[in-house]
């Protein structure tokens, strides 16, 4: 390869979508990257507080490609050190603690009742998490029913494992561990390690 053909490559556009991807590779770049990604994530970030209703912590990573959307009322606060990674849609009104990770490809959504996640919560890929839900009755269809939104609580440094999901009106305990592809549909004890569809308690972390 020529010097001429070298210096055309997008060694830095490259950068830019592996950090979409694997936002924790953010938090060890050295100076020479964060010269050009630190204001990059600041332009990212502006732009969303301008357009919508969030507030955004100090010393976070957003992917340029998430899907963010906070109306009035719906808001989305973001703490410090927090990473979302790229495919991932969030609506509001959801409340993250401080170095939440929420890997490619999750959904989100707070309904009326909000979405609440502790500090230091893990959230692999392709997560499901929805705070409402459709009435069911079989006298009209399903998208003239009532819609119902209780909220979900998620508590600190709870591990959900990749393609999980959970549903409106779920407590998960702090320390929790949601294994890959549960559906949870009750409430989660502190330390407790579920897994299946549905969710139901398989051991504790503590014993590990």
């Amino acid at each position: 390869m020529s010097s001429n053909e070298s210096s055309n490559i997008d060694y830095q556009g490259q950068h830019k979508r592996r950090l979409a991807y694997m936002p924790w590779l953010y938090f060890s770049l050295k100076a020479k990257h964060l010269n050009w990604a630190k204001p990059w994530q600041q332009q990212i970030q502006q732009q969303l507080s301008a357009l919508e209703t969030v507030q955004i912590g100090e010393d976070c990573f957003i992917a340029p490609n998430v899907n963010l959307f906070a109306e009035p009322g719906r808001d989305i606060i973001i703490g410090k050190r927090c990473m979302i990674a790229a495919d991932s849609f969030l609506h509001g009104p959801i409340e993250l603690g401080n170095e939440v990770a929420i890997n490619h490809g999750c959904s989100l959504d707070g309904g009326k009742g909000k979405i609440v996640i502790g500090s230091q919560t893990r959230i692999a890929n392709n997560v499901t998490i929805y705070a409402f839900n459709h009435g069911m009755s079989p006298d009209k269809p399903i998208y003239q029913q009532v819609v119902d939104s209780k909220g979900i609580i998620i508590g600190s440094d709870v591990w959900i494992g990749a393609q999980a999901g959970i549903v409106d009106g779920v407590n998960i305990g702090n320390c929790a561990v949601i294994g890959m592809g549960a559906i949870v549909t009750k409430d989660v004890p502190e330390y407790a390690i579920v897994a299946g569809n549905p969710a139901r308690i398989i051991g504790d972390r503590r014993d590990k």
